[in-house]
């Protein structure tokens, strides 16, 4: 646990960090890449530390993200039609 006298500590679990996103988003109305920045400004938590501790779901959802701002290249996993 990160214990930081002005912010709130945060138990630094895959699970835990998964529930804190879900709910950031469900209550914030944001992004998945939103919700991660403010989290780790938040709670003072390195973003390369944040990056280990993610799901899968997590990682699909922000990959999706990244290509849907044009962040990521797109997917070349669908069959050319000519």
């Amino acid at each position: 646990m990160i214990n930081n006298p002005q912010k709130d500590s945060i138990e630094l679990t895959k699970e835990h960090i998964s529930r804190k996103i879900e709910s950031y988003i469900l209550t914030h109305n944001s992004s998945y890449i939103d919700a991660i920045v403010s989290i780790c400004e938040t709670h003072n938590i390195e973003y390369i530390i944040i990056s280990k501790l993610l799901s899968k779901p997590i990682l699909e959802k922000i990959t999706e993200e990244g290509r849907g701002l044009n962040l990521l290249p797109k997917s070349k996993n669908k069959l050319p039609f000519k």
